[in-house]
């Protein structure tokens, strides 16, 4: 999520490479709906999805619950139980292997699955106070969970 850039040394975390612009990482997981039902706390911008989630034991918890998760290519590579996968992604071209056309028919099955998550992520960046943030990822994270609570107040009514 992009934020306001702040000068200095110790914000230098916050920095993404990839995006070119400062801001903070969180993982988020919603329901079939695209309802928000957690979110992570907030790290530095240039913290990868992976990292996050093996840091939050993302995997350990759907497991012990029984559940399951679709994610997008950013996890490709976390889930560590091919027999029994808790996390499915989709498939990535490379240099060497292009896509066969069952690979691409999946993956617009997954993205079609996955339409409702990306609208849950829409609907908490729709407040505009995240992208005036100019605070440390740890005051972020509260500011988060409470947006979680307000989003959810929202969207039941």
């Amino acid at each position: 999520m992009p934020t306001v850039r702040r000068t200095g040394r110790a914000n230098r975390p916050n920095y993404s490479g990839k995006h070119r612009r400062h801001g903070l990482h969180f993982l988020a997981l919603t329901d079939e709906k695209g309802r928000l039902v957690w979110i992570s706390a907030a790290r530095p911008g240039r913290t990868h999805d992976i990292t996050a989630a093996r840091r939050d034991h993302i995997l350990t918890h759907l497991r012990t619950a029984g559940l399951g998760a679709l994610a997008d290519l950013g996890f490709l590579g976390l889930d560590d139980n091919p027999d029994h996968p808790v996390i499915v992604t989709g498939y990535k071209a490379t240099r060497a292997r292009k896509l066969t056309p069952g690979d691409k028919e999946a993956n617009r099955v997954l993205a079609a699955a996955r339409a409702p998550v990306e609208h849950g992520f829409g609907h908490l960046k729709t407040w505009r106070i995240l992208t005036k943030l100019r605070t440390d990822p740890t005051r972020a994270t509260d500011l988060l969970r409470a947006l979680l609570v307000l989003t959810n107040l929202e969207v039941n009514r």
